[in-house]
Formats: structure tokens, C-alpha cells, sequence
């Protein structure tokens, strides 16, 4: 994981009103300001206990006409606009608070989204914003439909859509951003659309509720019966109804030549969303779809959890540490046996790195399985901590004169056995900044090239009595 940047929210609350497309149902959408950490969280203030569901791929239960998410029960659905609006923007932290089950459709776009967030304002955290970078190609192949999701690195969040529906009034089209700063102007304003056989089924099994459908882009595949356009001028209540020499129903004029796979871009920066980190990286996108898209985004969810739970520090034992074990005895109150780190290879503003040969000659192993000795993991944790001592102590002009105590261990997990003649590596970096003594840190400790603890320590620095 790269950190570049400040987490971001809004500074102010700003709500739309709108009617559900599906649903046919009025709604008022609030996006409130969110702390540190939070991402994206939808709120359902209509129901008992308001409550909430992460955008989180996790929570993916539907993709048939948009992305809709579910949590014990509660739903979300067509969520990829709002999403889409908010990465857009660079927004990182947002709470969405809703009272239906689906956001308004407004035009069909991110577009009233997008301008409602900028009207909010955006601030910056305290907190660095995480951002995966992609150091290899990872890519999603649907078989059945065709479609392909691809994203590989590069300098920064691009993405390229490519739609082909076999139809000759939509034909072949693709659109790209090179970052998204070109969001706003170039995609937002893209509109949802459908081809008119789909429209059909659609109407017939009362799927589309939404208001007088002004807001979806019609593409007409076929040839319109007088009862089809019957239903149609109905439906779009409307007098009078044709379809314009480029092939479209007369509804909408298009905002863009490629006006669809605009939309189709806008929907994979939606769907992504759900991944819950950004980006930087290119991602290309053939014939993407919500299902293509949140399959894709479960499977490289995944590949960045696997990543970071094994992204073991790169240490070369061989050069001279930062500080020896004699440096380090310097800085720590901690003697044998008690003393559980050998070496510190790294120490900056944000994270320290040491290490520890692990031998026979430990004395906890004399009575920690004699026959199959297991390094305890309380100290494996309490060695991450004297990692994690020097890092605070280092903030200090006078070391020796300080002691340190845990204030609280959490999240703690154990994940491979340390045996004697490991070599351990410990990372700790910081969480939040350091305040009044107090270090709220990330600890991890790496065996073998694996991960083989983590937890989050707080500890504080208090002066000795001797000083």
C-alpha cells in the first residue's frame, strides 16, 4: 500500500430529493460529513435503529438493473451513482443517509450528485488516505457474456470502457479518463440506457416505477408496433413519441456521441468503489457490466487483503542496522531475557522496522513445549511493542529518561507459529499522530516471508523518577 495523500469529507451536509427508478418512490438523500477511516456508508433513517450498510463488496446481493447491497436484511439498491460521485470528486469519507431503499435517479447520471457534493465542500483529515498501487496485471474474464475487466499498473487512476452490444444503432464504442480530475466534465454527466426490447420487459413486469423516465437514454434495437409506442408515450408521458434519425427515442438528446460507454465508465468507477481503497492503476474494461464489474472487484478486494497481510518489509540483513542491539538498550528499559528485539534497519516520521533472531537459547523455551517449542505469542506482541517503543521514544530528546506503557492492545491475531531459528521482522507505523505521549500504532510481525502477528497497540511514554 502507497499513502499519498489526506483522507477527505465533506464540510457540510447537502441533501437531494428524487424519485426511485425502480421503485417509482420518493426519496431524500443526505450526504453528511464522516470521520477518518469511515469510507462510504449508506444509512437507512427510515427504518427502526437507522440502520447501516458499508459500500462494501462483501454486501453485493443484487446486480440485475444496478448494484444493490444487503446487510442483515436492509438493502441498498442501485448504489453505483452516488458511489461513482463521491470517488470522483475524491471524496473519501461520506456518510449517505436515505430514507428508501434507492437513491433518486435524477437524470439518470452522477451529475446532481456531483454538484451537490461540491456545493457541500470537501475538507481534508488528518489521517493519510491509502491507495493500492498495482504492481502486477490482475484480470476478471466472464465467459458466458464475454466481458473483461483488466487493471495494471500505472501512474495513476485511468480507466478505459469498451462497449460492444452487437447492435448496429449503438455499434462499438469506448470512452477513457487519464485521471480523475477529468471525472466532473468528461463522465459525470453520462446517462443510464437501455435498448428498447429491454425497456419492454421491463414495463410489462412493472420494473420501472420511476417518474415520467425522462432519465435513461433509449436505444431502439427493433421495430416499434403502434401499441409498443402507445405504451411508450404513456410511459414517458408524453403527447407524441418517435425515435430520431440516430436511432434513439426522442426523450433525451445525447450529451455525447459515446454517451454510453461514458456511462459505462461512470458505473465501473461506481462499482469499484465497493473495493474500499483507491486505486492507481489502469483499468480497462470490455464490455463491463454491474455483474463483471463487482465479481471483478471481489476477486482484487481479495488480492489486495492477501497482499497486504504479506507485504513483509524489505530488510537486508546483511547491511549494518540504524541501531544495534547495544543502541537499542540505550533507548530501552528492557533487559535479557526480556529484551526482544536485536536490531532496528528503518526509523521515520511514520513507521520503524526491527528484527529478532529467534534461537533454542530463548528462555521461554525451556518451559513453552519443551519438545515442540513455540515462540508464546504475548511475546511476539510484546516485542512488536519494544519496536514500537523505540519509534516513540525516537520522538523525545531525552530517551533514556522515559518509560513506556500499554494503554491498549487490539485486533490482535496470530497467523503462522514462530520455532527457533526464525528471523523475525516487526513493523509498526502510525495510525494517528502522536499526542500528549500517546502512540496509537499498526504493529505487524513477519516469519519466513509470511505474516505471523498483527495487532493495534496504544502506548504512552510517561518520564521515569529517576529523571
Amino acid at each position: 500500500m502507497a499513502q499519498n495523500k489526506k483522507q477527505t469529507t465533506i464540510e457540510n451536509e447537502v441533501s437531494l430529493e428524487g424519485v426511485g427508478l425502480h421503485t417509482g418512490k420518493q426519496v431524500t438523500l443526505t450526504f453528511k460529513p464522516a470521520a477518518v477511516n469511515t469510507g462510504y456508508v449508506f444509512k437507512r433513517v427510515d427504518l427502526e435503529g437507522a440502520p447501516e450498510i458499508p459500500a462494501d463488496v462483501s454486501y453485493v446481493a443484487n446486480t440485475q438493473r444496478g448494484t444493490s447491497l444487503e446487510k442483515n436484511g436492509v438493502s441498498i439498491q442501485t448504489s453505483e451513482h452516488v458511489l461513482a460521485a463521491c470517488v470522483g470528486l475524491e471524496i473519501d469519507n461520506v456518510l449517505i443517509e436515505m430514507n428508501e431503499s434507492e437513491p433518486p435517479i435524477m437524470d439518470g447520471s452522477s451529475k446532481f450528485f456531483v454538484e451537490a457534493l461540491e456545493k457541500a465542500g470537501k475538507k481534508e483529515l488528518e489521517e493519510e488516505r491509502d491507495e493500492y498501487v498495482v504492481k502486477e496485471v490482475i484480470s476478471y474474464v466472464d465467459e458466458a457474456s464475454g466481458s473483461e475487466i483488466v487493471v495494471m499498473p500505472s501512474c495513476d487512476y485511468e480507466i478505459t470502457t469498451m462497449v460492444d452490444f452487437g447492435t448496429k444503432i449503438l455499434g462499438t464504442q469506448n470512452a477513457s479518463i487519464k485521471n480523475l480530475s477529468q471525472f466532473k466534465d468528461e463522465i459525470s454527466d453520462s446517462r443510464t440506457f437501455s435498448f428498447l426490447h429491454e425497456l419492454e420487459m421491463l414495463l410489462e413486469n412493472g420494473l420501472i416505477r420511476g417518474g415520467d423516465l425522462n432519465n435513461a437514454i433509449v436505444y431502439v434495437d427493433k421495430e416499434i408496433s403502434q401499441d409498443t409506442m402507445e405504451k411508450l408515450r404513456k410511459a414517458f408521458n408524453k403527447d407524441e413519441i418517435s425515435v430520431k434519425s440516430n436511432g434513439i427515442l426522442d426523450n433525451l438528446t445525447l450529451h455525447h456521441p459515446n454517451e454510453a460507454a461514458r456511462h459505462k465508465l461512470l458505473d465501473v468507477i461506481g462499482d469499484l468503489a465497493l473495493i474500499g481503497t483507491r486505486i492507481k492503476g489502469k483499468v480497462i474494461a470490455t464490455k463491463p457490466g454491474h455483474h463483471v464489474n463487482t465479481e471483478f472487484a471481489k476477486k482484487l478486494a481479495k488480492h489486495i487483503k492477501a497482499e497486504k497481510r504479506n507485504l513483509v518489509p524489505q530488510v537486508d540483513l546483511s547491511q549494518p542496522p540504524l541501531m544495534d542491539v547495544n543502541q537499542i538498550m540505550k533507548m530501552l528499559p528492557h533487559r535479557p531475557p526480556f529484551l526482544l528485539i536485536d536490531k532496528i534497519f528503518e526509523l521515520t516520521d511514520e513507521y520503524v522496522i526491527g528484527t529478532k533472531g529467534v534461537t533454542m537459547n530463548e528462555e521461554f523455551f525451556k518451559g513453552h513445549f519443551p519438545g515442540a517449542p513455540v515462540m508464546p505469542g504475548v511475546l511476539i506482541v510484546e516485542a512488536m511493542a519494544q519496536t514500537g517503543g523505540i519509534f516513540i521514544l525516537s520522538t523525545v530528546p531525552d530517551p533514556e529518561n522515559y518509560l513506556t506503557y500499554f494503554m491498549k492492545i487490539d485486533k490482535v491475531k496470530f497467523k503462522q507459529k514462530v520455532v527457533p531459528g526464525d528471523q523475525l521482522v516487526f513493523k509498526c507505523h502510525l495510525i494517528s499522530p502522536i499526542r500528549r505521549g500517546i502512540c496509537h500504532m499498526q504493529g505487524y510481525a513477519f516469519a519466513n516471508g509470511k505474516l505471523c502477528a498483527e495487532a493495534e497497540l496504544m502506548a504512552q511514554i510517561v518520564k521515569s523518577k529517576d529523571a
